[in-house]
This record gives C-alpha cells, sequence and structure tokens, in this order.
C-alpha cells in the first residue's frame, strides 16, 4: 500500500488483485447479495485509490481496508433503510474437492443456510466482527481496528454473537 500510495500503478493493481476476493466475500456476507458486494467491493478500491494519499501505514492495511468496506455496507443499509437479507449461497464460494452423498450434501446445505440467516438476524456490529474473524481471519486487535474499537469490545462482541448464533441454531447443531 505505501507504493501505491506513492504513485505505483503497479502496486495497487496487485493490492485489488490480492484483497478484491476477500472484500467481495465479506461484502457478500454482510449484505446478503452478490450484485450488491460487487457494487460496493468495486467501491472499495475506488475509496482506496481516493484516499491512498492519507493511507498511515501505523496500523493493518486490512483493518483499514475492511473499515471502508463496512462503512460503504452500513451506508448501503441506511440507503435502503429496511434490511432485508437474502440467503448467500456460500456452497458457491466454498467447494470442497470431495463430493459427499447426496442426503449429506442436502443435510450440509440445509445447515449452511440456517447459519447463513442465523448470522444474518445479528445485530450489525455483531455480524460484522463475527465475518472478520471467521472469514477473514483477523485477530482480535485488527478487528478492534476495523470496527474503530477495543480489542476487549471486540471479545464481548464475538462472545455475544456466539451466544445469539448459539440459541438460535440449538436445534441444529451438535452439543447445544
Amino acid at each position: 500500500m505505501q507504493r501505491a500510495a506513492a504513485g505505483d500503478e503497479r502496486a495497487f493493481r496487485l493490492l485489488v488483485e490480492r484483497w478484491q476476493q476477500p472484500v467481495f466475500a465479506f461484502l457478500a456476507r454482510m449484505t446478503g447479495s452478490r450484485e450488491e458486494a460487487l457494487d460496493l467491493s468495486q467501491e472499495v478500491f475506488v475509496r482506496v485509490y481516493r484516499e491512498k494519499e492519507r493511507y498511515r501505514p501505523a496500523g493493518h492495511f486490512a483493518g483499514w481496508l475492511f473499515r471502508i468496506a463496512g462503512n460503504l455496507a452500513r451506508s448501503s443499509f441506511r440507503r435502503r433503510r429496511v434490511l432485508r437479507w437474502v440467503h448467500f449461497d456460500a456452497k458457491a464460494h466454498d467447494r470442497g474437492a470431495a463430493h459427499t452423498p447426496a442426503d449429506r450434501e442436502h443435510e450440509r446445505d440445509q445447515l449452511r443456510a440456517r447459519v447463513d440467516q442465523a448470522i444474518a438476524r445479528l445485530p450489525e456490529r455483531q455480524r460484522q466482527a463475527l465475518l472478520l474473524r471467521r472469514y477473514e481471519e483477523m485477530s482480535h486487535e485488527e478487528i478492534a481496528r476495523a470496527l474503530k474499537t477495543s480489542a476487549p469490545a471486540v471479545e464481548s462482541l464475538l462472545q455475544r454473537a456466539m451466544t445469539g448464533l448459539r440459541r438460535d441454531l440449538g436445534p441444529w447443531v451438535r452439543g447445544s
């Protein structure tokens, strides 16, 4: 990012190539819409390009990038004024190499759909923290920077998110 901020176009192209899929996946899970996620992910990189001179390497780039993505998702929610969640087809993005019998695959698809719906019902900050931790594998400190909060606050958000998911998915998850 420092090279991109200094005007190196090749560095910016490499940055986009490296981060476009994680940003898209995060936004798709946040919005529940592949089309909206595609539009927003393009806007994320437009913003990164416009703000490149203001980037400060004191923090982690991923935190800065996902803060932009999260802010755009929240702005999109405010514009829509109604949060409508449609099922995100995670199967299309998370295909495994091994095939399972049809009944087990159907069972897994049902559980995945229920998990996606349960995540969609979480409060926005809990959902964002959970998605950054689970799918982007960010540390609590990185999530704290992305959400402009503290690491203990992130821990609390994640605990409340997991409590909500356990309550919502209780009959569908073993050990609940």
